[in-house]
């Protein structure tokens, strides 16, 4: 038997669904999860079936197959029932958000600073997830058996910028492949605005440097040597778009630089960028030793600069293969006011 047509794919975890599969003669010898997944399709990921087969979920020759690299034979039957997709434990909240797209796969937002994206310990409400929940309702189709936003990527809370959220399990697989991949070999395009303190000698350059736990804190990020067991390869492109206070030998009181990730590691722009001296204006994490800094203004700004309330850092563009037509999709979200006027107070010197 072959594949499940659309309309079975779309509802295959929107309700409890039971299907019968009857081995050929090309699915003779092979593993019980990999054969489900050629017949079933891209409407469940390999792992949602392993996770159904061990279960229980899979049926054949009269006894629940629960190991996933079962051997099957030509002529057996196999039934696999995939239970109603559960309630998500998030509640939805009516949390105000600003869609730039949204199909049945996928939804895009440009997320505001302050807002966590997913519920954690200190955090289990007003997160973007509660918001998606009560925005996307009955559109959410399941994700590995549970109705709730895939979330392939994040932003820090204080980040601003634009992020895509899948709507299906297909979605999810295949936009988080995407991610993990970094683009290497497809067209996944990050870039963000960041201000930070002083500016770089050059206009453009790469930062290659592992990143790792902290020393101090298990929740910040440090340059590690390569080597440490929790080093994780981290790059980050850099563009300096434009230098505030510049002098004639082109040093500068701060700058604004696009920012392009080759890896997505936790905090990665805020930790090389302060470890190249150019830490983030507003970064309460790894700029603490430039808040002096401040003092050197000009009066009419310092307040402005003194007051930012976040790290300056926007994710302005985001560009992707969606994953059910192949269109390469871009979106580009303008910095919100709060660094708008930033870089304004900053124009003046």
């Amino acid at each position: 038997m072959g594949a499940p047509d659309n309309e079975d794919q779309n509802a295959w975890e929107a309700a409890a669904t039971r299907k019968t599969f009857c081995v050929d003669g090309d699915g003779a010898g092979q593993r019980l999860d990999r054969w489900l997944s050629e017949v079933i399709g891209a409407s469940l990921s390999r792992s949602r079936i392993q996770s159904l087969i061990r279960s229980g979920s899979v049926m054949g020759e009269g006894r629940a197959i629960v190991e996933p690299r079962h051997r099957i034979a030509e002529g057996e039957t196999y039934t696999l029932t995939v239970p109603q997709a559960e309630p998500a434990e998030p509640e939805p909240e009516a949390i105000p958000l600003d869609i730039l797209y949204e199909d049945e796969a996928l939804v895009v937002v440009n997320k505001p600073a302050g807002l966590v994206v997913h519920p954690a310990p200190g955090n289990w409400s007003g997160t973007l997830v509660n918001a998606l929940l009560h925005h996307c309702g009955s559109s959410l189709s399941g994700i590995g058996g549970v109705k709730r936003p895939g979330i392939v990527h994040r932003l820090d809370r204080d980040t601003s910028g634009v992020m895509v959220v899948a709507k299906t399990d297909n979605a999810h697989r295949l936009l988080s492949e995407a991610f993990a991949d970094h683009g290497r070999s497809g067209d996944l395009q990050r870039a963000y605005v960041a201000v930070v303190w002083g500016s770089p000698d050059r206009m453009s350059g790469t930062i290659d440097a592992p990143l790792g736990r902290h020393a101090q804190s298990r929740t910040l990020r440090a340059v590690v040597p390569a080597g440490r067991s929790d080093a994780r390869h981290a790059v980050t492109r850099y563009q300096v778009r434009r230098r505030y206070g510049a002098d004639g030998a082109g040093n500068a009181f701060a700058a604004q630089v696009e920012c392009r990730l080759e890896t997505g590691r936790t905090h990665q722009i805020r930790v090389h960028m302060a470890h190249i001296g150019h830490p983030l204006i507003g970064d309460q994490d790894y700029a603490r030793a430039f808040r002096t800094k401040v003092n050197r203004l000009p009066e009419e700004i310092r307040p402005i600069v003194a007051a930012f309330p976040r790290q300056a850092l926007h994710a302005r563009l985001l560009a992707f293969r969606h994953p059910e037509s192949g269109e390469l999709m871009e979106f580009v979200a303008d910095p919100p006011s709060d660094m708008s006027e930033l870089t304004r107070a900053l124009d003046i010197l």
